[in-house]
């Protein structure tokens, strides 16, 4: 992975990333890795002091599952280096929709059991016993630990998480996203597991079913969101933000320079986003119906793709009217 940090992380695929995108991968990887320590250390913790909290078990596996964004990340990232071949024309870009979709699986199939074991227990009224454990000669409630561990292990996540945003913003890696929204969120499931072992010590025995329950249903809940996204991208999807929130203003922005030409009566594009970077069809009505000339296609192209690092594959075709019924929207001919 050294390599790819510091001198094959400046493409993805054919793309060059420009300076500002290659010093975010860096980072990125960086916080990976950073975040890869921090679980061994979190998971090891948690696991010496588990006991028989079932919110305590369900924080834990929550902790294993967070490996996966991190992993998913990795491995994606070394794949996209790739360049296009012959059996793969469209470059490895997808390798990052496949770790989603790998990861968010996971999640979903994890969370559903958790919820399941979590309530079954509820409904058969096991009363969890927390004991209590021998440490410098002394004997203490390991619900102390328990709770000591989740509050100390809480923090860190929050601002990985958020130092991840900035970065999945800056690169268009939705995988990245996945994982700083995860992260942003654990201060949750560390509350929760807190919330479930003063519950047994306090003699409320459900209320660590109770958290458990809160933990699986916010895992559950990660893994149908992630899930979803991922599905729908791999299935071309309309090319959206980093963080699904809307679709990428890239396409309004590259439509409206083609319409600006002098040559074009109307335009309008439809993106696939492969990954990191879009594949981009733009069809042009050609002013007066007269058949662009090579040179000006050939400009037109160019000048859209240095618009933005994304943009790594585009055609531009000719056509006598907009092909409506398979583009994005409304076209703007419709309006008038």
């Amino acid at each position: 992975m050294t390599n790819i940090a510091s001198h094959d992380a400046v493409r993805f695929g054919n793309t060059e990333l420009p300076p500002e995108q290659q010093e975010a991968l860096r980072k990125a990887i960086r916080v990976e890795w950073a975040t890869m320590g921090f679980l061994v250390v979190t998971t090891t913790m948690v696991f010496l002091v588990l006991g028989n909290s079932q919110a305590m078990k369900a924080a834990w596996i929550e902790d294993l599952l967070s490996f996966l964004p991190p992993i998913s990340f990795l491995v994606a990232a070394h794949a996209i280096r790739k360049p296009p071949s012959e059996k793969h024309p469209y470059g490895y870009h997808r390798s990052t929709g496949v770790a989603h979709l790998v990861a968010a699986v996971a999640l979903t199939v994890m969370g559903g059991y958790l919820l399941v074991e979590s309530g079954l227990g509820l409904l058969k009224a096991e009363h969890p016993t927390i004991g209590g454990i021998e440490l410098f000669g002394n004997t203490i409630w390991l619900g102390w630990l328990m709770m000591a561990v989740m509050i100390i292990t809480s923090a860190p996540p929050v601002f990985l998480g958020r130092a991840k945003m900035k970065l999945a913003e800056k690169l268009h890696d939705k995988v990245l996203y996945a994982d700083a929204d995860m992260n942003k969120a654990d201060w949750m499931t560390a509350i929760a597991a807190v919330a479930g072992v003063a519950g047994i010590g306090m003699g409320l025995w459900w209320a660590d079913y109770a958290a458990a329950l809160i933990i699986s249903a916010s895992i559950l809940h990660d893994g149908f969101k992630n899930t979803r996204a991922a599905v729908s991208a791999l299935m071309d999807k309309r090319a959206m933000t980093y963080d699904d929130g809307k679709p990428h203003p890239l396409g309004r922005q590259l439509d409206e320079y083609l319409r600006s030409l002098d040559w074009t009566e109307d335009a309008k594009s439809r993106i696939r986003d492969e990954g990191h970077v879009f594949h981009v069809e733009s069809f042009v009505v050609p002013a007066g119906k007269a058949t662009p000339s090579l040179e000006q296609l050939e400009a037109a192209r160019e000048a859209c793709v240095a618009m933005d690092w994304k943009v790594q594959d585009m055609v531009i075709v000719p056509v006598a009217e907009l092909p409506s019924e398979f583009l994005p929207g409304p076209t703007p001919g419709a309006e008038h």
